[in-house]
Order: structure tokens, then sequence, then C-alpha cells
């Protein structure tokens, strides 16, 4: 996964936003760096979604994975989550935002996600 280099993290992370989203055009540093090397139909294509699920079997087992991992009091999700504001959003009707691109079944997946890596790397927030 070579996006997921901290080195390239740290970069993006503090490119103005102007520059990431160039005339309007999502992901406009990655297109510009590699322009020369893709195809124009891959170059200009419309970014794709994170892959989504309507399978409600799919949401139960990211919800379950979020609260399994939030009964471990070290869990970098204590760090960023008001627990009762979360209990909340995954209890209430779900939404979508970013234009469709995101819901909350792939907001869970992605902080489950999250809590593996910070693990992993020994990573600790603190705000």
């Amino acid at each position: 996964m070579p996006f997921a280099d901290h080195r390239i993290l740290e970069y993006v992370f503090n490119v103005p936003w102007e520059i990431k989203f160039e005339n309007g055009v999502e992901k406009a540093l990655l297109r510009n760096a590699m322009k020369d090397y893709l195809p124009e139909k891959v170059f200009s294509r419309k970014k794709s979604p994170y892959p989504k699920t309507q399978n409600p079997a799919y949401e139960r087992a990211v919800m379950n994975g979020v609260r399994e991992r939030l009964r471990d009091n070290n869990s970098v999700l204590h760090s960023i989550l008001n627990v009762r504001e979360f209990d909340s959003f995954i209890s209430g009707e779900n939404e979508t935002w970013f234009g469709q691109l995101m819901a909350r079944p792939q907001l869970l997946a992605w902080l489950i996600q999250l809590d593996y890596w910070a693990d992993a790397y020994n990573v600790n927030f603190s705000f």
C-alpha cells in the first residue's frame, strides 16, 4: 500500500488544499505527478468512491468491530471519539456525506483500520 507510507502521508497532509483540489479536480496533486505515466482515459476519469456496500450484514459487522475495539481501553479510538456522541451516531439513521462517497459503514470500517494500524505501530494520538 504505497499511499500508506508515513512519509507520503506527512507530505500530503501539509500540502495546501488548493494544490490537492486544483481547478476543482480531486487528487490533482497525484494526477499531475502521474500525468506522463497514465493514459489520458485513466488520468481524466472521475475518482471512484471508497468501496461501499448496502448489505445490512456488512454494516452490522463493522459496527460490531468498532464496538469490540472500543471495549479495549487502550484503543486509539478513545482518544479521537466522543464515545457518547459516537453511540448516538451509530444508532441513528445511516446518512451519506461528501457527495455520497462516504456513509456510516465506510466510516466504521475506516475507524477499525485506523485502530489496528495505531495498535500495530504504537501510535498514540494526544490532543
